[in-house]
């Protein structure tokens, strides 16, 4: 399968060139040629089948150029933990993305990312840069997939004081070839200087980048498979499903249209926003106004520009009213998404992170907006609350046991290099780095 970039749809590229420069020359997103179909005997027969058995599937409509047993070992590797769902009510279920090594759902693109650029970066006899902007677990997950993978150096540029504690020592303690940017600035400083970085023939000649983000397509096509394996699930509900998405920069979000367009039966996406409710605005009055980030409690979905919302347009043609016809968007404040954590918990003793909070928030809404129609709804737990450990122990009495894989990285000491949000000092850094 060939891909395109969302600004120049006549130039195809490969999957080794969209994955390698995570971003066209052109300044827009890699998106594939066509959206492959998957096969009625899939779904007839897709609730007794594996997360890993549904992944392998999905892949190899993508991955037709690479083979099969290499898409198998892949799969094998990187997809090796579960995404329980857990039912709460006729109408309330929760999709668990929170068991992989760094207990964030970002952990299934970046595994399998990782896995899939040290495949095509073997051929190229070069040393690969990844460029990864993070609000919080995408660096983390980025950090844990990629460490120490031959030939591939990790930068990873996160807003100084934007992410929570544990956040920030999951990304400045790995070391090796983890190298953390503390950036002067806010989340959407960091995606800038990262796409800028991308577009600079100048540096690009210098060194291989490419990006570890949402930007990058390799990083949406496994963050379709846990949509699959949630239909899977509830099938036997027999309702109509609807899926509320924590959103922030749309990539979760676009991960769930691909898996739709592909033949996933899903009947509306809930986009749940935080105050930075750009998109949700968007759907509202049809006009997209990026604006500057605001600090909440759910800092992942910090983001005033979204990058993927390129990607949503484009698979809608531009008309916002297609897009309305798949997606709802509710936008909701942090004193909401602290009432909603003590709510489910005193409903269900469960404890939710903020940014899942933000997702039952969205679903509650959209029930409650349907009362009289047949349906199955399931939100998106995407980070383990341990991470949020001060904004969950603040509203929920019982005592949050920090899993092991938390604890080991509060006992290891921060090394992160401070940088401005100058494009210049992060291109002089970039080159450093080259010639050491």
């Amino acid at each position: 399968m060939k891909f395109y970039s969302t600004k120049e749809r006549a130039k195809k590229v490969s999957l080794k060139e969209a994955v390698l420069t995570g971003m066209p020359e052109d300044g827009g997103l890699y998106m594939p040629e066509e959206f492959p179909q998957l096969e009625k005997d899939f779904f007839d027969k897709i609730e007794n089948l594996s997360l890993k058995q549904i992944a392998k599937t999905v892949a190899k409509k993508f991955l037709d150029d690479i083979p099969s047993n290499i898409i198998d070992e892949i799969i094998e590797e990187a997809i090796n933990f579960d995404a329980p769902v857990k039912v709460f009510s006729q109408q309330i279920a929760v999709l668990e993305l929170f068991h992989g090594p760094t207990l964030a759902f970002k952990d299934f693109g970046a595994r399998f990312m990782s896995r899939l650029m040290a495949y095509f970066v073997r051929s190229t006899g070069k040393k690969l840069y990844v460029l990864v902007a993070t609000s919080g677990d995408t660096g983390s997950a980025v950090a844990s997939g990629f460490y120490r993978v031959p030939d591939i150096n990790v930068v990873l540029l996160y807003p100084s004081g934007k992410v929570s504690t544990i956040q920030e020592k999951q990304l400045t303690t790995m070391g090796s070839n983890i190298i953390p940017l503390e950036v002067d600035g806010n989340f959407d400083d960091c995606q800038r200087l990262v796409k800028t970085a991308f577009v600079d023939r100048d540096l690009n000649s210098k060194i291989m980048l490419t990006s570890a983000n949402s930007i990058n397509i390799a990083r949406l096509i496994p963050q379709s498979f846990y949509y699959f394996y949630a239909y899977a699930q509830l099938k036997k509900r027999s309702k109509a499903l609807v899926i509320s998405v924590p959103s922030g920069n749309l990539g979760n979000l676009t991960g769930g249209i691909i898996a739709k367009k592909m033949g996933l039966p899903v009947s509306r996406f809930i986009a749940a926003t935080n105050i930075n409710s750009t998109f949700t605005d968007y759907l509202e009055t049809g006009q997209f106004k990026p604006r500057a980030t605001i600090k909440t409690i759910s800092n992942a979905m910090d983001v005033g520009n979204p990058s993927n919302f390129e990607r949503l347009q484009d698979i809608y043609q531009h008309s916002v009213d297609d897009m309305r016809k798949d997606i709802k968007s509710f936008s909701f404040d942090d004193k909401r998404t602290m009432e909603a954590i003590a709510e489910f918990y005193e409903k269900y003793k469960y404890i939710l992170d903020p940014h899942g909070a933000v997702g039952y928030l969205g679903l509650k809404k959209f029930m409650e907006e349907n009362r009289d129609k047949n349906l199955t709804g399931v939100f998106l737990e995407t980070a383990h609350p341990a991470k949020f450990l001060d904004t969950v122990q603040s509203v929920v009495e019982e005592k949050l046991e920090i899993p092991e894989r938390l604890k080991k990285f509060l006992e290891r000491e921060k090394k992160s290099i401070k940088v401005s949000r100058e494009y210049r000092d992060f291109k002089e850094f970039l080159i450093s780095m080259e010639t050491k």
